[in-house]
């Protein structure tokens, strides 16, 4: 049984971050600019573009330790994508790769408050790699790291107690708060999917099996 770390390792937001740098920069890099205007549909009423422009400009925000009043508020994020209307394609992506490869050490430095934002990059290079159609949303090399920073993430919140059995693992994951008074929820079904629950993502039709909990009891992104 896979249980929740209860030990917090510092580097492991800035491993995840520099696995799916690696990754998702050269596929951007590759892409024609048309591609960046694509819909997400991972996070509605947002492009490619203002996806990757709310990444980069969290990531920045970590590295310079600007956390002003109402940050990464709705209101926030938008004055984040439009202040950077004005730059190119390349420059976002530049952006985004320094934020990817500076902000682990930051992360790893603070008290554990600001990991959720690596598991929050990388659920946001998933909406991308979806829309390009590229393999790896919310998997890839990264899926790992991701999957450990959820799993104490959730027991951190108290969240829904979930005993999942993943297609992807040979040992089962627990997730959420320790089951108190009852079975846990029970989940079967591939990684990828037990990601896009959590993150409150389009399951297009995925196979699984959900048993004592709602879908959107899951979501810890809403």
């Amino acid at each position: 049984m896979t249980e929740t770390q209860e030990v917090r390792d510092p580097e492991l937001p800035g491993r995840l971050l520099a696995t799916e740098r690696d990754a998702l920069v050269p596929l951007l890099r590759s892409r024609p600019d048309a591609d960046f205007a694509l819909p997400s549909a991972g996070c509605p009423g947002w492009s490619v573009r203002d996806v990757l422009a709310h990444c980069s400009a969290v990531l920045t925000r970590v590295v310079e330790n600007r956390f002003e009043a109402g940050v990464f508020s709705p209101e926030s994020n938008e004055r984040d994508i439009a202040e950077r209307a004005g730059w190119t394609n390349a420059r976002v992506v530049d952006e985004l790769e320094r934020g990817m490869t500076e902000a682990g050490p930051v992360i790893a430095g603070s008290d554990g408050s600001l990991d959720a934002i690596a598991l929050g990059e990388w659920v946001h290079a998933g909406d991308v790699r979806e829309v390009l159609g590229a393999p790896g949303a919310y998997a890839g090399a990264g899926l790992p790291h991701a999957l450990t920073l959820l799993a104490r993430l959730t027991r951190q919140k108290e969240h829904v107690p979930l005993h999942a059995d993943l297609d992807d693992l040979d040992e089962p994951l627990r997730l959420g708060a320790p089951a108190a008074d009852g079975p846990p929820a029970r989940y079967i079904g591939d990684a990828a999917t037990l990601v896009r629950l959590y993150a409150g993502r389009p399951l297009n039709g995925a196979s699984y099996e959900l048993a004592g909990a709602r879908e959107e009891e899951l979501n810890i992104f809403g």
